[in-house]
């Protein structure tokens, strides 16, 4: 039962997201759906997860690990797949859509045997310096959308409770306060 929401605001990006899953009737839990990514005066990237929490949680996870392995030959470098090396936002969501395809690889299969489906929703966002702040919408596939003039949110999960309010109050000038 997780809802998250990136606005991508005149004024900069905003992000919210709930604590609260679901693991059946009786089984109520909070978590922590906002993980960030920074390297001070450099980057800031935020990353809302949406889905079977385990999946999310291995998402994670795996850019966590990229973060950290040791150096590698060129083409499975840690500068390649590290969000710390990613030279713009559109890399940085290369790179979130790779590690969802290797999560997908390794555990897609035992899920879909056990009855459950590969489903994350990714939101990431954030700023690069040199550039705008960006927002990209990430599917299960691995495969993105950026956010536009035209749609200037994301929001992933139980949708049907913020979307309302969303449409009603978002303005593209409204302020960090509002």
């Amino acid at each position: 039962m997780t809802y998250a929401v990136g606005l991508n605001l005149e004024a900069g990006l905003v992000f919210a997201a709930d604590t609260r899953t679901n693991a059946g009737v009786d089984h109520l839990s909070s978590f922590k759906k906002v993980t960030v990514f920074e390297t001070p005066g450099e980057r800031v990237l935020v990353l809302m997860g949406a889905g079977n929490l385990s999946v999310t949680q291995s998402i994670i996870g795996q850019l966590q690990a990229w973060r950290t392995a040791p150096a590698r030959g060129r083409s499975g470098s840690r500068k390649a797949r590290s969000l710390d090396h990613a030279a713009n936002m559109f890399e940085a969501a290369r790179i979130v859509g790779a590690a969802v395809r290797e999560v997908d690889a390794l555990d897609g299969a035992a899920l879909e045997a056990h009855g459950s489906s590969f489903n994350p929703t990714l939101i990431l966002g954030g700023q690069i310096k040199g550039e705008p702040p960006r927002l990209f919408l990430i599917y299960s596939a691995g495969n993105f959308i950026e956010s536009s003039d035209e749609t200037r949110y994301f929001q992933i999960g139980e949708t049907k409770y913020g979307k309302p309010i969303i449409v009603r109050v978002h303005q593209p000038d409204m302020s960090f306060e509002d």
